[in-house]
């Protein structure tokens, strides 16, 4: 059975690297390509609805599409959980299924994992995301994704240590973590994570040097379990297993004697 679907924000540069996906993979045809001109009732004819459209009109697309009883992938930057919690009482009375995507990219998934299950030993945490000068959002979605995961891997252990965010150069602060914007030409997109603690730091580093390669095994995951999602989902993590559990108790462990420290607290997974 082939899924038909609307993509809205097909012309844009997301928009047509899932335009392309969508055409070479079997069960899925494009009926109807939406743009800025277009009215939204032109997803009517589809089973499922793709959003790569912009941040100011995503959720008027989400809407638009559960009010309708079709399942939507969204794959457009900018949703929080804030932002999430707002259409989830429509998702759940509709009965429907919402899958927010952050990044497609399988590296950009697992170095947020990786930076949630290396949070708890790191009292300092910061972003620092580099996206081309014509991403008209910030922070990125896969920026506020990284913060939000942070701060849930943290919550037995408190916020992460951030002084003097009163002032605006310390970034903008998602889930207690610093978050930085750098828009720029020559590059697509990279994001930084730096955890810090006494005497040594650790940073994540993601690249992404080419879209329509690293996005299109996740476009192919995400489009399958959108058509068959129920409620709200959210992230590529949530569909395939990558083999990074997350860290949620705190206990303290005793170290060998001779050790000056005494004792350390050590985050470990249950």
């Amino acid at each position: 059975m082939t899924t038909r679907v609307a993509l809205v924000g097909g012309t844009g540069k997301l928009g047509g690297i899932i335009a392309d996906v969508i055409a070479a993979t079997d069960g899925y045809q494009t009926v109807a390509v939406l743009g800025s001109s277009s009215d939204l009732s032109e997803m009517d004819g589809a089973d499922l609805v793709v959003d790569a459209s912009t941040p100011a009109v995503s959720i008027d697309v989400v809407r638009a599409a559960v009010e309708r009883g079709k399942n939507v992938l969204v794959g457009t930057s900018g949703w929080s959980a804030e932002r999430i919690a707002l259409v989830r009482p429509l998702v759940d009375a509709a009965g429907t299924g919402a899958v927010f995507i952050p990044n497609f990219s399988l590296g950009s998934v697992i170095g947020s994992a990786l930076a949630a299950a290396s949070a708890p030993f790191f009292p300092s945490i910061e972003i620092v995301e580099t996206h081309r000068e014509t991403k008209v959002d910030s922070p990125s979605g896969t920026a506020v994704r990284t913060a939000e995961l942070i701060a849930a891997a943290r919550s037995e252990v408190g916020p992460v240590e951030a002084p003097h965010v009163d002032q605006r150069a310390r970034g903008q602060q998602i889930a207690s973590v610093p978050v930085h914007s750098l828009r720029r030409p020559g590059v697509i997109a990279r994001q930084e994570t730096i955890l810090s603690g006494p005497g040594e730091s650790l940073t994540i580093v993601h690249d992404t040097v080419d879209p329509a390669a690293a996005y299109a095994p996740g476009i192919r995951v995400a489009l399958d379990a959108a058509r068959g999602a129920s409620g709200i989902v959210i992230g590529l993590d949530a569909m395939i297993d990558i083999g990074i559990r997350m860290p949620h108790a705190q206990r303290t462990v005793p170290v060998a004697d001779g050790d000056v420290s005494g004792q350390v607290a050590a985050t470990t997974a249950r």
